[in-house]
């Protein structure tokens, strides 16, 4: 049984995949950390919290970790107030309390601790800055060892990024942006690497035909929270400034055959105008970018998935 480690920045499309994440019963979700990124981490903790109150049936002893690491360029605040929207919605707050644990420890100590702790590899999925993993790296460099491969929702290779930031040229992708430098840490590492990049998901976009697919499916619980959720990001002007690329990473994971991939030498820069971009390099390291996916398979996985989920009281 495959053991897995998720990490994620609290937005919608993290949160949906925490959702699914739990709905998969052949794997052993040993941990769940959360960064101050996409969303702001009290409420993006919180709501990850009740999801696994209410959407747990599989995986035992969870608890979730907040992460103590901290920007180098923030998100905006317009797009990360989604996480306190998602964590009001009344299905999460329906029974009052909150019985899943906070970790004690950060996100990057929580993440090293459970690893360590397998007696397998573990696989890392994160659709978040990379912040928590290369501080875990830099505590003790021996965790890569123990890692299976990293999913990542973040970068892009082609030059078209998504961030519009006064003193950077728009070619980094906000996860990588957040923490260049975390990029560079673990693309040092000798952990493999599959990539969803900006140029990834453009097969998956959220549209009002996908709002509307949701709500003809709203009497199953988690499909109902799914369409809440995406609400509060469908963008109706241009139909879709907003795609699906945390799940896309998240169920590429688990359902390989949803996606194509290509080996790709790549490295990342630092620093300057073009900080936080990702780009191919013949000298660079290699990782599995994903270049395509499969839209109605990708939809059949996420329908099924969100109408077995069982509500728990």
């Amino acid at each position: 049984m495959k053991n897995v480690y998720f990490n994620h920045d609290g937005n919608v499309d993290d949160l949906v995949s925490l959702l699914l994440i739990l709905q998969i019963s052949d794997i052993n979700l040993i941990g769940v950390g959360v960064t101050d990124a996409d969303g702001f981490i009290e409420p993006a903790v919180e709501a990850s919290r009740k999801i696994i109150d209410r959407f747990n049936t599989y995986h035992h002893s969870l608890e979730v970790a907040a992460s103590d690491a901290r920007p180098h360029h923030q998100f905006p605040n317009a797009w990360r107030l989604s996480s306190f929207s998602f964590n009001s919605f009344p299905m999460l707050n329906e029974l009052g309390k909150i019985e899943t644990p906070q970790a004690d420890k950060p996100g990057y100590l929580d993440m090293l601790d459970k690893i360590k702790a397998q007696s397998d590899k573990t696989t890392v999925v994160m659709t978040g800055p990379l912040t928590d993993l290369a501080k875990a790296l830099e505590t003790d460099p021996k965790i890569a060892d123990k890692i299976e491969k990293l999913y990542w929702m973040g970068g892009c290779l082609d030059g078209h990024g998504n961030v519009m930031y006064p003193g950077f040229d728009g070619t980094a992708e906000w996860n990588a942006f957040w923490d260049p430098e975390a990029v560079e840490t673990v693309w040092s590492s000798s952990i493999p690497v599959q990539m969803v990049g900006l140029e990834s998901t453009e097969e998956i976009p959220l549209t009002v035909k996908l709002r509307d697919h949701w709500a003809s499916l709203r009497q199953y619980p988690m499909m109902d929270l799914i369409g809440q959720g995406y609400a509060l990001v469908l963008n109706y002007e241009a139909d879709s400034a907003y795609y699906l690329w945390d799940v896309l990473t998240t169920l590429s994971t688990f359902y390989p055959e949803l996606v194509e991939t290509k080996e790709e030498l790549s490295s990342v820069y630092v620093d300057g105008a073009r900080a936080g971009r990702t780009y191919k390099d013949p000298n660079g390291r290699k990782i599995d970018l994903v270049t395509k996916a499969d839209k109605d398979k990708f939809f059949v996985i996420m329908d099924k998935l969100g109408k077995e989920a069982k509500l728990q009281n």
